[in-house]
């Protein structure tokens, strides 16, 4: 799509290689990418624009050193697609919640800048803790929430694939596996919806061992956080934003799971939750149920209930 631009915000691993992933799609007219870090932002840009003739894309990346007074911003107004990864990443031992008061004041800055600069934008929330920084986007940006999503479900639901592939030994492509539910402990996976070769799952794994895999996706970010040390994943994660920011910019109506408004479905209402949803270019067109045992539903209500209350908290923050 000519002349579509995309912001991602915050130039670390996270939003350098998402602005790649969006750059090589080659359906943007600019990709810019911002940080607070003097002169990062550009000098990834620049790398990133030497690279053009050897992959063959056209888009421009932009770097975009932004101040905390929200000096730069205007540089990336009228973006069709604003992706937030500001904040700080994981510290080995950290959860997620460790990081809500600082990452609040982060994200609660760059959404009021995005919404004066940016006032059509569909946002795409990636900085943790995911459901409650998604949350306070809409707040903060005052957007209508079917245009503020959060990036996880995608995540979560990879990380699962992967690690059932490994354990059955067959390739990804085989394997299709559903999380729903919050980025975290109340993470949801879906066993009605996995299959191997289109077998159910519990006929190619034994309930222990899908268990233990259960258990591996749901610290799956904690588990790469340890092996690294310092920082934490970037490679999944920004493919999944890449291809959230590529359903709006296409108009696509493809379903994927994300983190959006819920009300009303499943009997719930009122909170941000990752469910599947059909994206397009206004951001969640709709929700999409599926039929869930009784023990999935109850799970997926009890992870509503423990972001609810945390989602109460961010408007304070």
């Amino acid at each position: 799509m000519p002349g579509k631009k995309v912001t991602v915000v915050g130039a670390g691993f996270y939003g350098s290689t998402t602005a790649q992933r969006l750059a090589e799609y080659d359906i943007f007219d600019t990709v810019f990418l911002t940080d607070i870090i003097e002169g990062k932002p550009e000098g990834l840009a620049l790398d990133l624009n030497q690279s053009r003739p050897i992959e063959g894309f056209q888009t421009k990346v932009v770097g975009v050193t932004t101040g905390t007074d929200g000096s730069g911003y205007e540089q990336t107004a009228g973006s069709d697609i604003v992706i937030i990864t500001a904040g700080l990443p994981r510290k080995p031992g950290m959860s997620r919640m460790d990081l809500i008061e600082t990452n609040a004041k982060i994200v609660r800055s760059v959404a009021e800048q995005v919404a004066k600069h940016s006032p059509e934008a569909v946002v795409i929330v990636v900085s943790n803790p995911l459901d409650e920084m998604t949350a306070l986007t809409a707040i903060a940006t005052g957007f209508p929430k079917a245009r503020v999503i959060g990036q996880a479900g995608m995540l979560d639901t990879a990380r699962f694939t992967n690690n059932v592939a490994e354990a059955a030994d067959v390739p990804v492509s085989s394997v299709t596996t559903l999380t729903l539910g919050s980025h975290g402990d109340t993470m949801v996976p879906v066993p009605s919806a996995c299959s191997v070769d289109g077998k159910p799952l519990s006929e190619v794994l034994d309930q222990a061992t899908i268990d233990e895999l259960v258990d591996r996706t749901r610290n799956g970010g904690a588990e790469v956080v340890a092996l690294l040390k310092t920082g934490s994943a970037y490679y999944a994660p920004s493919a999944a934003a890449a291809r959230m920011a590529r359903a709006v910019a296409e108009d696509s109506g493809a379903v994927m799971p994300v983190c959006t408004w819920v009300d009303g479905e499943y009997g719930i209402s009122g909170v941000y939750l990752g469910v599947e949803a059909e994206i397009g270019a206004g951001g969640i067109r709709k929700v999409v149920e599926r039929d869930l045992t009784d023990t999935e539903l109850a799970g997926l209500k009890e992870a509503a209930e423990a972001v609810r209350a945390k989602q109460a908290d961010v408007a304070d923050l």
